[in-house]
């Protein structure tokens, strides 16, 4: 299979077989670089504005500003902030069902707003999202960091292995895409086997997915007999579902498309508000030119220290059409503020988005994250899906965990490699059984391997 031709095209080919370049690549270097006392100016003044256009104008924030005692005058500085009251996804939820469709988070006038879109619905009902067309090309550019910041440029051949729904999975990677001139490749509409064979007629250099369909469409390619190795993807930007961030799913990822993998994380309230660097010294970073973040204590609320666990409550800058400020998210980071070795002064996620505050479950005295158990299963090579599930309806939580292996793999030697990683590393036994291949569900969007059953 040839390298895409880079005629008629600018910047560096990135198919070269060591897939590495010298160049750590920017979306808007001067942004990303500014000092911090020049970042907190910016963020100031794009604070400023949001609040002089949402006050008066956006009935929900109205109320909750006037219930609070707050106006604009009153917020002068970023430390001002913590007299704003902070915003829950319940809350933005009842805005809705308020008033529909568009509900009394809406600044606008119905006739201003060109997108709709809505969460995945993994955590209560799905809530409406509504955009107007300066709030969508801000999305663009938020994307256009994730992309510039995992290398891409317009080079780069970009593959989105989904179909268009309500749920807003990669829509805005195609503003992003266009934003920094990449060659955009659909792949909705088609099976699995039919989208391998996309990527090797259209050399596709880059592409956007959850981190299960980047393991899914492998599996599925190499069914098909697509030789892996003789495509010139380089880079798989992972989001949507934890993996891009842990250790042993992506090192899975890596390994079997010889690709570097890049976390990115965001969500429909929001945006896409984090990406990980070229380098990837540890963490994603915060988009701060267009958002404002805080790390804060899930009880007290109050700031807590640079890496110490807490809550993100983030506001985003650049969204007047659908504000979302001070805006609880319930995923769980820790700040890094320290400069990274990419040049860019952005803070950092340490490892990224690190789980879900209301996630954590009790199994047995052990304080547990669905993620570090992933983790764990996910180390075994010879385990091709699974289901993880905790039962709470006994005096003792019980923990199980359902694989499928791969194929000419020992299923009992599986099944036993999976109970001593767990016990070892966790002090817990699970119930651990093989089923046959093909039982479990697979996913192309978010994943859903994690279960709680009363």
């Amino acid at each position: 299979m040839n390298p895409p031709p880079d005629a008629g095209r600018t910047g560096t080919p990135r198919y070269l077989p060591d897939r590495r370049r010298e160049l750590v690549i920017f979306f808007d270097r001067p942004s990303e670089t500014l000092t911090r006392e020049a970042l907190r100016d910016v963020q100031t003044a794009k604070l400023a504005a949001l609040l002089e256009v949402v006050f008066g104008r956006n009935r929900f924030y109205t109320d909750k500003m006037s219930t609070a005692g707050v106006t604009p005058e009153d917020i002068r500085s970023l430390e001002d902030m913590k007299c704003l009251p902070m915003t829950t996804k319940l809350e933005l939820a009842s805005a809705a069902e308020a008033d529909p469709p568009f509900g009394t988070n809406a600044t606008f006038p119905e006739t201003d707003y060109t997108r709709i879109h809505q969460t995945s619905g993994t955590t209560g009902k799905p809530l409406k999202v509504f955009d107007t067309e300066e709030s969508w090309d801000w999305w663009g550019r938020c994307w256009a960091y994730v992309l510039s910041g995992a290398g891409l440029t317009a080079v780069d051949r970009l593959f989105l292995p989904f179909s268009f729904g309500p749920f807003i999975g990669f829509w805005s990677a195609l503003e992003g895409a266009k934003q920094i001139g990449a060659l955009l490749i659909p792949g909705g509409g088609a099976t699995s086997a039919q989208r391998a064979y996309l990527m090797g007629e259209h050399g596709v250099t880059a592409m956007c997915c959850t981190p299960t369909y980047a393991l899914r469409l492998a599996d599925v390619a190499r069914s098909e007999g697509v030789d892996l190795e003789s495509l010139p993807l380089r880079t798989i930007i992972t989001a949507g579902e934890p993996g891009g961030n842990i250790p042993a799913i992506k090192q899975r990822i890596e390994a079997v498309w010889g690709a570097k993998v890049f976390d990115h994380a965001g969500a429909s309230e929001v945006g896409p508000h984090s990406f990980e660097c070229e380098p990837q010294p540890g963490g994603t970073h915060a988009i701060e030119t267009e958002f404002i973040v805080e790390v804060l204590d899930g009880t007290t609320h109050e700031p807590v220290s640079p890496g110490e666990m807490g809550e993100l409550v983030i506001t985003g800058l650049g969204r007047l059409g659908f504000p979302a400020i001070r805006y609880r998210t319930g995923d769980l980071v820790r700040l890094n503020n320290e400069p990274c070795v990419c040049g860019r002064t952005f803070v950092r996620f340490e490892g990224g988005v690190l789980g879900r505050a209301d996630d954590m479950i009790i199994v047995r005295g052990v304080n547990l994250f669905p993620d570090a158990i992933e983790n764990l299963v996910r180390q075994i090579e010879t385990v091709a899906e699974y289901q993880i599930t905790v039962s709470k309806g006994t005096d003792l939580a019980g923990l199980a965990v359902s694989i499928e292996v791969v194929e000419g793999a020992d299923p009992e030697d599986t099944g036993a490699l999976v109970m001593k990683n767990v016990r070892n590393t966790l002090g817990l036994s699970p119930v651990v059984t093989v089923e046959p291949s093909g039982t479990l569900p697979r996913f192309e969007l978010k994943a859903k391997r994690f279960h709680v059953v009363d």
